[in-house]
């Protein structure tokens, strides 16, 4: 509710409390630190899956980050524990990293493994419905196929955009290739 405009380096993460879904802010921050080493400073999450999602950025979509100073915050004073959040720290690094928003309706969860890929997570379909009842119109979730081989079906007014790899969403925000260097 208190996010001005759609600015670089935020991305809404559609989490779970408990059972219960909840929508939250991650903001990221880039700037360039020419000398010494990078600064990581995170406020909400675990600050070693930072260093380890900033390595999978680095490494296997080519955001190059290692003269950089990151720091991410989960709005609102918020903890989150789960790994499901990856998806919405990358997409604010990436919108950070290429001075591109985020879309502004788009709700963002999955897990990234260390070879890039986007990983399925639970409850896929409470976090759909939160973001539906909330207003949201996009959802950027891992590619996925729910059980019995059928597709996850998107609540009324809700599109799902499948990712299967950091890559993919990287190309969301920088050239072609999907590389940048930064600063």
């Amino acid at each position: 509710a208190e996010r001005r405009g759609n600015i670089a380096g935020s991305a809404v993460f559609a989490g779970l409390e408990g059972t219960r879904p909840v929508l939250v802010e991650i903001q990221a921050l880039l700037a360039p630190n020419l000398g010494g080493s990078p600064r990581r400073s995170v406020i909400g999450w675990d600050s070693g899956r930072l260093s380890m999602l900033l390595a999978v950025l680095e490494t296997r979509a080519g955001v190059r980050l290692n003269m950089t100073d990151v720091w991410l915050n989960v709005a609102g004073g918020l903890r989150v524990n789960e790994p499901a959040a990856d998806l919405a720290v990358a997409a604010a690094i990436a919108s950070a990293a290429f001075d591109k928003p985020t879309a502004p309706g788009a709700v963002w969860f999955g897990e990234i493994g260390l070879s890039g890929e986007v990983r399925q997570v639970a409850q896929a379909e409470a976090r759909l419905k939160e973001a539906a009842k909330l207003g949201f119109v996009e959802a950027c979730l891992p590619r996925r196929v729910a059980h019995g081989n059928r597709r996850l079906s998107a609540p009324e007014g809700l599109a799902l955009q499948e990712i299967g790899h950091i890559a993919d969403l990287v190309a969301r925000f920088g050239p072609e290739t999907g590389t940048k260097d930064h600063p």
